[in-house]
């Protein structure tokens, strides 16, 4: 029993390391990505009650004015130092694409705000017509469906792995699986 048997300990010290080797560059890329993100999310979820609030500016373009503000410091922290370590293509390129997704992220938020205060509060509008229904679908749903979609596409389209092809719609297998 002293050798034959490998202990729980060093079974899962070997998964766990066994994991860190496949994963750990996608957690690192996840925290920044992250860390970013959150960031962006701060600056977006001011600029956005600042403007509908204080400046009475209606949320939807509220929403839309402070997203591309969160989204051009996004653009700047992602590429220069959560995906630093990957290629660079040409910055119009990436730039272009980055915001085209973060267009779609938009419109993934600006539509669940959208639903929230213009669909489900034409039935219920003292529940969903309020600043607190505003955020919730603005910045927990809507922001929480867009961020998966970014990472997703930022990483597949815009900041590439070195080899991959640049244009979008060719078809290439990753060993990686991630």
């Amino acid at each position: 029993m002293t050798g034959d048997q490998p202990g729980p300990p060093q079974t899962r010290r070997g998964l766990l390391g066994a994991l860190l080797d496949r994963f750990g560059h996608l957690i690192r890329e996840l925290s920044k990505f992250a860390t970013v993100g959150g960031l962006a999310f701060l600056v977006d979820f001011a600029l956005f009650n600042y403007l509908a609030s204080v400046r009475h500016v209606p949320p939807v373009v509220a929403k839309t004015v402070s997203t591309v503000v969160a989204a051009t410091l996004a653009f700047l922290g992602n590429r220069f130092w959560t995906w630093r370590h990957r290629q660079r293509s040409h910055p119009a390129r990436e730039y272009a694409l980055f915001f085209f997704f973060n267009a779609v992220g938009l419109g993934i938020a600006v539509g669940c705000l959208a639903i929230s205060r213009y669909g489900l509060g034409a039935i219920w509008p003292g529940v969903f017509q309020t600043a607190l229904a505003d955020n919730v679908a603005s910045f927990i749903v809507g922001t929480g469906l867009g961020t998966l979609f970014r990472f997703w596409s930022y990483r597949r389209f815009v900041f590439l792995e070195p080899g991959t092809p640049s244009v979008p719609g060719t078809s290439h297998d990753r060993e990686s699986g991630a």
